[in-house]
């Protein structure tokens, strides 16, 4: 295991400095959103070609690679033809002089240190041998499944609404969008605990559970659901809206 996770943490380190290097010739740091789905996309395709291949690392390699490609493209299509993601563009302002060293270790390094965690069921999967598909394997593909869904159809109804409304300031208050602000980060949440049950059977399975933890913890404490909802914090209609509306897990939404 110690092996394959140093193989793995060098691929990372070598793939985030690449990224940083198209950051610089594009001028842009939200390269790294794009970035980060092809990460797990090229973790699942290197444990393929170098690890003995299962059932169960063959469904992993498959869901996750599924996920990060949609994912890549959807942050493509979105920024394509745009300004610097705001949040890139205040650090980008902030760190003047420092710009560069804090960017390579701030944004780029860092990634790379979360998408370590976040892959270590991959890597679990990828070191089973001749493990079958079982009950875990079943609630985990359907958990990844309703994850997955929550954040493609989420993504597609927030692009939509983007390209048709009339007012910048207009919030996105129905579809999944009504029962909770972040269906995209819940169902990014959901599918990494569903690929964590899948791997739990598995020798050292429950070492995956700090996957879920990390990417729940990072999409409502730090760079999701915080950063984001500080943009909004002087709009009236997105005040309005957050006070009838789950942040998180989809409910039904508040009376007025």
């Amino acid at each position: 295991m110690a092996q394959v996770l140093f193989q793995t943490a060098l691929l990372i380190l070598a793939f985030v400095t690449l990224w940083f290097l198209v950051s610089l010739v594009k001028k842009r740091n939200d390269v790294a959103d794009i970035a980060w789905g092809l990460g797990f996309v090229a973790i699942c395709f290197y444990l393929f070609l170098t690890q003995p291949r299962s059932p169960i690392s063959a469904l992993v390699y498959s869901l996750v690679s599924l996920w990060g490609l949609r994912l890549a493209i959807h942050i493509f299509l979105r920024s394509k033809g745009k300004a610097e993601d705001f949040r890139y563009k205040k650090w980008r302002e902030e760190w003047g002089q420092y710009f560069l060293i804090r960017s390579y270790l701030q944004v780029y390094i860092l990634q790379g240190f979360f998408m370590l965690l976040i892959s270590l069921p991959i890597l679990l999967a990828g070191l089973a041998q001749s493990q079958h598909l079982n009950i875990f394997t079943v609630i985990g593909s359907l958990i990844w499944l309703i994850g997955f869904a929550f954040e493609a159809i989420g993504d597609y109804q927030l692009s939509v609404f983007t390209k048709n409304k009339k007012n910048k300031t207009d919030i996105m208050q129905t579809g999944l969008w009504r029962y909770t602000r972040h269906p995209n980060y819940f169902g990014e949440v959901l599918l990494w605990w569903g690929i964590f049950l899948m791997v739990l059977p598995l020798p050292n399975g429950f070492w995956g559970i700090i996957s879920p933890l990390t990417i729940t913890f990072l999409l409502l404490k730090v760079s999701g659901i915080p950063m984001l909802e500080a943009k909004y914090k002087d709009n009236p209609q997105f005040q309005d809206y957050k006070r009838r509306t789950s942040a998180f897990f989809p409910l039904p939404p508040k009376r007025q």
